[in-house]
């Protein structure tokens, strides 16, 4: 498989979880203003809407969007604990806590990294994620490890990644006791840290 990344972006949580499961793989970064491989390759043959992720399989198949192709690694790991099978109420409960990132938390941020933002957008972009970050502070505040209880779920690595723009957009996670302790229980998972180190964000990982 060949995971297609930009250091840091959405693609990242993909990347946690093929270092989770040990998988075989190799990585293709992509310059996000040129749209263009380090091969030099021109990535919207690659994904025709431009953005990271993508996946190539083995088949020649390519998969895109971060919580498809997590659900998808997992379903064929064999580890029932990432996403438990299809028809019960905790692999629903997976699926939600992805499409609440994806679209609450991940969106809420685009604003935040796009230049052309005006600063009333910016802003309300801020009022948004911190709405959403307290959403999230208030799910971990029954004392759960991880984002949908005590098991490690596909749906942490991509909290991790987006919870974490965060830190690098200038708001900062704030008074929330239990998101802070996520994240940081969350980097020193070694798959975090090798994905990170791999991306270039974690240069003295073990």
């Amino acid at each position: 498989m060949k995971l297609y990344y930009i250091p840091g972006a959405c693609s990242l949580a993909t990347h946690i979880v093929l270092h989770e499961l040990g998988a075989a793989f190799t990585t293709e970064r992509v310059d996000s203003k040129t749209h263009k491989t380090e091969t030099g390759a021109d990535y919207y043959a690659v994904n025709s809407k431009g953005y990271v992720p993508a996946l190539a399989l083995d088949g020649g198949d390519v998969l895109t969007e971060g919580p498809a192709i997590v659900q998808y690694l997992a379903d064929n790991s064999g580890r029932k604990d990432l996403s438990p099978a299809l028809g019960s109420v905790e692999r629903a409960r997976v699926q939600a806590h992805l499409n609440f990132v994806g679209t609450e938390l991940h969106k809420s941020f685009s604003p935040l990294f796009k230049p052309d933002s005006t600063e009333d957008e910016k802003n309300a972009a801020r009022r948004k994620v911190n709405l959403r970050l307290d959403d999230v502070e208030k799910e971990l505040s029954d004392g759960r490890q991880f984002f949908l209880g005590d098991a490690f779920s596909v749906a942490d690595p991509y909290l991790f990644t987006v919870a974490n723009w965060a830190n690098f957009t200038g708001l900062g996670l704030g008074e929330r006791p239990n998101l802070k302790a996520y994240v940081a229980r969350m980097a020193e998972r070694p798959s975090v840290k090798a994905a990170m180190k791999a991306e270039g964000l974690l240069k003295d990982a073990a």
